[in-house]
């Protein structure tokens, strides 16, 4: 009798996008290729291409290429290379059964060379998890969409298995949360702010179970009905994160950062509510950025310097941003227990 054969598992790790360099042009291309995106801009195709090429990308590419000059390493943008320590780390840990290849949603390296690079090793099944810990259309969705679309026209396609939410994985909060814990045994903090990047409120009002979502008490639980919902997912990782490091809830708050526009984003948003932190008498604040993964622009940047800058021109003394979990053993080994799981 013959066996039945079995090749590799291909693993397919996805996050954002960096540009290729922090000079104004890659930052321009970047930042249109990010921004035209339907599922990140929803509005109409053509009032969303003359706003990003008319409007936000030639005036904002120069102003962004500053900031990611101060980003930038020796080694390049962080989220490329804590992505592709992440890979090599993975594959080790894995093992000969696997093939794990890394992608970004927007340039390099592309979701479509990372997909050649798993056909070319015949693989038997894909196993996509977007480094994105609350789903949102606009990064797991629009990662799913993508892949999709390049798939379509391969004339065999693997069975293709999407990790869309891990965040209330028990790993995921785990390591984190211990992250945490070493920054409070070197001090007494007054409170833990966790901060999520925004989205519009229109994008979750577009999302709910026949509306189900009423951008309140809704998200107190996390549920089958709102399990798709990022807003709920922020607050049920929070939830976690705050018992697995023991606080009460008066003890943290859950915010939101980086709006554009004019519409309503989701509240309360992270510049605001930091400022009247300290009127509060509180002085100490440990800061988690829990939508993010890897340290980039959004986490050592805009929380760790631009937050901590206003936190303490308010009367704070003292704001530490909790780093990302990068390729930290124990986010390694979350990340392999989610793969096996799948």
């Amino acid at each position: 009798m013959n066996k039945k054969t079995s090749g590799k598992i291909g693993v397919l790790l996805v996050n954002l996008g960096t540009p290729d360099t922090p000079n104004t042009p890659d930052v321009r291309k970047y930042l249109r290729e990010f921004l035209l995106d339907k599922r990140v801009i929803d509005i109409p195709a053509i009032a969303r291409y003359a706003l990003i090429n008319g409007i936000i990308a030639p005036f904002r590419a120069p102003k962004s290429a500053k900031v990611y000059k101060e980003l930038w390493t020796e080694r390049g943008s962080p989220l490329l290379y804590h992505g592709r320590d992440l890979q090599e780390k993975l594959q080790a840990s894995l093992g000969n059964g696997y093939h794990v290849a890394f992608g970004m949603r927007y340039q390099s390296p592309s979701i479509k060379s990372a997909l050649e690079e798993l056909r070319e090793q015949s693989v038997d099944r894909i196993i996509v998890l977007p480094l994105f810990p609350q789903y949102a259309s606009a990064s797991t969705g629009s990662v799913q969409d993508k892949i999709m679309e390049i798939v379509k026209d391969w004339w065999i396609v693997p069975s293709i298995n999407f990790i869309s939410s891990f965040c209330d994985d028990p790993g995921f909060i785990n390591a984190f949360a211990e992250l945490g814990k070493q920054h409070m045994a070197q001090d007494n903090y007054d409170h833990v702010v966790f901060s999520y990047h925004g989205l519009p409120e229109r994008h979750i009002l577009k999302g709910s179970d026949h509306g189900y979502c009423k951008l309140g008490s809704c998200c107190n639980s996390y549920n089958k009905r709102n399990k798709y919902c990022y807003r709920a997912a922020c607050f049920a990782t929070s939830r976690l994160l705050a018992e697995q490091l023991g606080l009460r809830e008066d003890q943290y708050t859950v915010a939101f950062q980086s709006r554009l526009g004019k519409d309503p984003w989701l509240q309360p948003y992270t510049d605001f509510i930091l400022k009247d932190l300290p009127a509060k008498g509180i002085k100490k604040v440990l800061a988690y950025s829990p939508a993010f993964v890897a340290d980039c622009l959004e986490t050592t940047i805009e929380v760790g310097e631009e937050f901590k800058e206003m936190f303490l021109e308010a009367g704070g003394e003292k704001w530490q941003l909790v780093e990302s979990l990068n390729s930290n053993p124990m986010w390694v080994e979350a990340v392999k227990e989610m793969i096996l799981a799948n």
